[in-house]
This record gives structure tokens, sequence and C-alpha cells, in this order.
């Protein structure tokens, strides 16, 4: 087995380290993991988290770069939001929420509804991202049916978009790699161009490519208007694309659109929310500035509303929704659960999160950090081995063209960016950083040395000679 090079220890640290490993790799099934490339890239044990940091057995410390699957909010071990799980702990861990109530779930549900103007609110809560779009999913389609229009049951989804790997969500999910082979198991969704601007076409911008993709979803609900449920989208950034970003234009057609047809309109926020792309929810930037706010029919969120402690997940929907549901006739109530649904510490969690952001103004924090990591990573913009550096809010990315990452780029970087000190996963040829919110100049200096440094390491000395042409070639599905 491959010990990592930090790991060469005298004093029996390498060998606890490698001890973790083989246990792991004995009695673990990792999440997206070829388990029999673990004999070659094992698993990085850790020991503890602080801040920013990852701490292993061997006494390496790693950058966590991508926010433990962008979960993480404030660093690990957060004083704060350790504090209120110890009094939660103290005071009620758990209690079913069938037939119950309690603190935690109703504050929470009231400040993200307060957070929407009002317009959403009535919080379902689930365990995981993938959960919540299954239950936008079955509430949309329910929602029809209460109202006499049960002929509304197909979906639409985004090219090149993740919603989850639960059944529901995979069919609304288009990222080959997770769908094939699940694929007779699923419903079928209608796909419509993807609005990812590293599609524009020589003269156009990001505005075009958007006004391009919402024409393809124009023509689809003239057709399909009166059998579609609901549109299904991330706003703003395509994650599990590539980190694939469009034009809030989208976001406005699409609502337009979604008004002008009859169909519920999902915002897909799992990733993106929570202040990832410089608002608390990302589709507070559909509405043009000076005009009215624009909203979903529905908003799911995960990952970083517990600030990356506990599971949980939960949708939001408009009141007009939620009271199709209420009727004498049980079988017209939404009667989806799961036993920790609402569970008390990770509301409790959440909470935390929100006194963050409104006690350290985290986002207008955000928007002055964010400006020292873009400069910083700047001269990466002329590095011919890349394309496409970007940036919106808390996460930057670029691509590296196919003929020049070569084989298992990811894995690559991967083992790379462990010996620079940095926790980092690649998608595909997409590098990307979407860090806690804890920059400041010398970590953000230092981040980007640490990801030139990675990047030169893992592809070596090669020198592009890809043309201005060819270095808008790569295809965003593969990435």
């Amino acid at each position: 087995m491959l010990i990592d090079p930090a790991l060469r220890q005298s004093d029996g640290r390498a060998e606890t380290q490698a001890a973790w490993q083989r246990r792991s790799i004995d009695n673990v099934w990792h999440p997206c993991t070829q388990m029999q490339r673990l004999g070659t890239v094992p698993p990085l044990p850790i020991a503890r988290g602080e801040g920013a940091w990852l701490h292993d057995y061997a006494g390496a410390r790693y950058f966590d770069a991508n926010s433990s699957w962008w979960v993480n909010l404030f660093g690990h071990a957060d004083a704060r939001i350790n504090a209120a799980l110890r009094d939660q702990l103290e005071t009620l861990p758990h209690v079913m929420l069938a037939g119950c109530t309690h603190a935690p779930a109703v504050e929470l549900a009231e400040r993200l509804r307060t957070m929407t103007g009002g317009v959403l609110g009535h919080a379902f809560y689930a365990s995981d991202g993938a959960s919540a779009v299954e239950i936008a999913l079955k509430m949309s389609f329910h929602a029809w049916r209460n109202q006499g229009r049960s002929d509304k049951n197909e979906f639409v989804c985004v090219r090149q978009g993740y919603h989850g790997e639960t059944l529901g969500a995979l069919a609304v999910t288009d990222v080959a790699v997770f769908r094939n082979t699940y694929d007779p198991l699923l419903m079928r969704a209608h796909l419509v161009m993807s609005p990812d601007a590293r599609q524009a076409l020589d003269g156009e911008t990001a505005a075009d490519v958007a006004a391009r993709a919402l024409g393809d979803v124009r023509v689809l609900f003239e057709a399909r208007h009166e059998h579609i449920a609901a549109f299904i989208v991330e706003p703003l950034v395509q994650c599990a694309a590539g980190m694939a970003m469009h034009d809030p234009a989208y976001l406005r057609g699409v609502r337009a659109l979604c008004d002008e047809f009859e169909v519920h309109l999902i915002a897909d926020e799992i990733a993106v929310g929570c202040g990832r792309t410089g608002s608390f929810f990302a589709f507070e930037q559909a509405a043009r500035p000076g005009e009215a706010p624009l909203w979903p029919d529905f908003v799911c969120l995960s990952k970083g509303i517990s600030g990356g402690y506990l599971p949980l997940s939960l949708v939001l929907t408009r009141d007009a929704i939620y009271e199709v549901f209420l009727d004498d006739d049980v079988a017209r109530g939404f009667l989806h659960s799961h036993s920790y649904t609402g569970n008390a510490l990770a509301c409790r969690a959440a909470l935390a999160v929100l006194d963050r952001f409104a006690e350290d103004d985290v986002l207008a924090r955000n928007r002055a950090t964010a400006p020292l990591l873009s400069a910083a990573l700047a001269p990466l913009a002329d590095d011919t081995r890349i394309e496409h550096l970007r940036h919106k809010g808390m996460i930057w990315a670029f691509d590296v063209p196919p003929d020049v990452a070569g084989e298992r780029f990811a894995e690559r970087f991967h083992l790379a960016g462990r010996a620079n000190g940095l926790l980092i996963r690649p998608i595909g040829r997409t590098v990307y950083l979407m860090p806690p919110y804890v920059l400041d100049d010398d970590l953000a200096a230092w981040l980007a040395a640490r990801v030139r440094a990675t990047l030169d390491e893992t592809l070596g000395g090669h020198t592009s000679t890809r043309s201005d042409n060819a270095a808008c070639a790569s295809d965003p599905a593969t990435a």
C-alpha cells in the first residue's frame, strides 16, 4: 500500500496512519470511489479538525479547500456552533416530528421564511440533498394531483445538472457516470440546454448563452406544458458539471416561463445556497437591481445549512402550494417521512449557522475577502495549460483540457494537493476551490500558491500548444 510522503515518521505515527487506512479499506465502502483504487490512493485518515484545517494521525495538516464536499462554512470545531450543540445535547437531542414539535425546528422554519420575505415557508425537513429533491418532486406532482391535474406528472432538468443519487433525484440528473448504470430504473425526464457560459460562441456573452438556453425551454413548454409538473435548476452554478456558471438572466427567464406555462420552479440550492454564490439564496440574484425579488416555488437546502456538522436538508415552498394539501382526506396530505425528520440537534446547528451570518455580517465579509483570492489566482488567466478561469461568490474554478490533463488527472491532482497541504478533489478536469468563509490576505496568497504548485506538479513540464480556438473546445459534459 502507498503511504503518503508526509507520513514517513519514525515515532509510530506513520504506522498509526497506515493502520487506519487498512481498517477503512477492509470495512468501509467509501462514497464516489472505485474501491479498487484505494490500494494506490488510500483514504486520508483525519484525526481532528480545527478552523479551515484538517489534521491526520501523522501530524500533517491540510487546508479544506473544498469545504468537505461543500458543507463546512466557518471551519471545523467552530466554538459557537459547538456551544449551541452542547446546550441542545443536554436539552433534547431528538423527538419525532410526527405529532410533536420542538423549538429548533420551529425557529429555523420561521427564520428561513423571514429570509425569503415571507414568500417561502412551511419547511419540510429531511437528512440530505437528494432527499430534499425527492420531496420537492413529490410535492409538485401531488400538488397538481390535488388540484385535479394529475396529467402534470413530467419533470424538466438541465443538461449536465446534478440533483442527487436516489432514484427520483437521479432521474433529473444528467451526469453520465452517476446515471447511466441505473437508467433502466429511472422515470423519464425532459432535458433542456444548459446555460453554461463556457458554451459561448464567438462574440457571444454569458447572457447570450442564457437566451439560447431559454429558447430551448420555451419550445419544450409550448409542446408539453400541460403534462409538466416542475422544472428543476441549480441557480447560477451547476456544481457537479464542473462548476458551470451562468448569467442570472437565465433565472429571470425561467421564472417568467414557468409563470406563463403554469409549471412549478424548483431551485436546488443544496450546493449553491448559504452564501456560496454571494447571496444567502442564490436565487436572490435573479432579479435585476432595484426590481422586486423573484423567488422559485420550492427551494431545497442542505450542505452548508448545518455548517458541516450534522445531516440536514429541507424544502421551503409557497403557501399556495402548501394549502392544496389541506383536507379531511389523509391521502391528500403529504405523508413523506423519515425517523429523524427535523432532528433537534441538526436544526440547532442550523440556527447557530444563521446566527453567524447575522452577527458577523458574513455576506459582507465574503464580498470583501473574495477579491483577495481572485487577485491571487489571476496569473492563472495567462497559463496556456488551463481555460475558463471563473469565479462566482465563494466559488473559483478552471478547466484543464484533455490534451493537457492526461490520464487520471483528478486523482493525480488530489495526491499532489495532499503533498502541498491541500485537501482538494477536482471534478474530472475541473479544479475548483470552495473554501470555508475564513479568507484573509495571507491565506488567499498561500492558497493560490499551493494550487499553482499542485498544478505544476500534476502536469509536470507540460506546455500547451493549443490555439485560441482549441482553447474553447473542451466539452463541459466531460468535466
